[in-house]
């Protein structure tokens, strides 16, 4: 079911927050996603565990710097509701050449967590190609996308390929 109305939007076209006040809370989970094309040679790095920057193991920071981003997703995201989340997960993987970052994000609360879990999955990324641009600048962050909501008015589910 598609929405029709923006829910940012007043009848005079002005930005407003979404009033959430008179919603039930439930508890609310979504999953996201986010590739990075990084090239044989950083590939080839990561597989022989040879990737370590000033900054860290890469891996391991992107999924730091993921968590943090979806913590600090109100802060970004113009009129987002600031939610206290009660778990963020990042996981990063290889797969068919490239890199797969799945993230999840779960609160109980009156609004949904597609931004905390797609902003998680953009952190992360955005933190893989900082650590990798050394060794290249033709890193390509790709297909950051919502996989899957739950707990809302509407659920959600994209299939997977």
């Amino acid at each position: 079911m598609k929405q029709e109305k923006l829910t940012h939007v007043d009848s005079s076209g002005n930005p407003q927050m979404v009033d959430v006040s008179q919603k039930t809370p439930t508890r609310r989970v979504a999953r996201a996603r986010a590739t990075v094309h990084v090239g044989q040679e950083i590939l080839e790095k990561i597989r022989d565990n040879e990737l370590m920057t000033k900054k860290g193991p890469v891996f391991q920071t992107a999924i730091i710097a993921g968590i943090t981003g979806a913590k600090k997703t109100s802060e970004l995201i113009p009129m987002c509701h600031p939610l206290g989340l009660e778990d963020c997960r990042v996981s990063i993987k290889v797969e068919d050449d490239v890199i797969v970052i799945d993230t999840t994000a779960v609160v109980t609360a009156r609004t949904g967590v597609e931004m905390e879990a797609l902003t998680a999955a953009a952190t992360a990324a955005l933190t893989i190609y900082d650590m990798c641009k050394a060794m290249s600048h033709d890193i390509v962050i790709s297909e950051i996308k919502l996989m899957e909501k739950t707990g809302g008015k509407s659920d959600f589910k994209r299939e997977e390929k």
